[in-house]
């Protein structure tokens, strides 16, 4: 961890702060260009935008698939306040970030609750695999 990690790490729980002080949960992400400058800055809307998947990590891996060529996205460091959660986990492993540093770990974010996280939602499967292949069968050679 470098001190210039370090301060990029202080603007996303900067941002975190701000999302709460808007009414939205505490989360504060930014993106940083090969060259060390922010390219761009997102917190968490998931109150104000009344959508589930408005988090900061998740928009802005959205944003760079569709600003940023494979390349320079693989040159890019995402600061986060907190561990991306799973869905964002997803989207950064699509986006071709090429690092990720955040503040305070899953764990730790979990340890500040007074309350659990969400319930689990039951999962079923596999089945119909005969089917269900048929789509996908060859689309990643």
């Amino acid at each position: 961890m470098t001190p210039e990690d370090e301060n990029f790490l202080r603007r996303a729980i900067a941002l975190a702060a701000a999302s709460r002080e808007a009414g939205d949960p505490p989360f504060g992400s930014l993106l940083v260009g090969p060259d060390g400058a922010v390219l761009a800055e997102e917190h968490n809307t998931t109150i104000s935008e009344g959508n589930i998947s408005f988090h900061p990590e998740l928009k802005l891996a959205v944003w760079a698939a569709q600003h940023l060529t494979p390349a320079v996205a693989a040159a890019t460091t995402m600061y986060t306040s907190c561990q991306p959660c799973p869905m964002c986990s997803g989207a950064l492993a699509r986006s071709g970030l090429g690092r990720v540093v955040f503040a305070l770990s899953g764990e730790q974010l979990d340890g500040l609750k007074s309350t659990g996280g969400f319930p689990a939602v039951p999962l079923e499967g596999p089945a119909l695999y005969d089917e269900a292949r048929v789509p996908v069968d060859g689309y990643y050679s």
